[in-house]
């Protein structure tokens, strides 16, 4: 499985960002995709992943905020970040996995920063 991800940048506090990932191979096992985080010093995070029935989890400091969506037709998820804050700053992965205790395969990063 291969993931590429897009998206990311630099915008200031409130603004909005959104991040795209296609997965591409031998997709068809995959049941999860989300969107992981890791700011410096810090270890690597759940931000959102939704199912492929459409099921969602989000972590709490991003509810009501990020937006995760999927289309299974392309094999594609967004997160749609909005009210960005400062502490979002970090590097996105996107993410693939089978089941929810797999690690699964990763997408190369993308850099999010939110100037205060």
């Amino acid at each position: 499985v291969q993931l590429q991800a897009s998206g990311g940048g630099l915008v200031q506090a409130g603004g909005s960002l959104r991040l795209s990932c296609a997965a591409s191979g031998s997709i068809f096992s995959i049941n999860y995709m989300g969107w992981y985080r890791q700011a410096p010093g810090k270890l690597r995070e759940l931000v959102a992943r939704i199912s492929s029935s459409g099921i969602t989890n989000y972590a709490e400091s991003v509810k009501g905020r990020f937006t995760i969506s999927r289309d299974n037709g392309k094999n594609t998820i967004d997160l749609q970040m909005d009210s960005l804050k400062p502490e979002d700053t970090a590097v996105y992965y996107c993410n693939a996995r089978r089941s929810t205790i797999e690690i699964g395969y990763w997408g190369q990063g993308t850099q999010v920063t939110v100037s205060s």
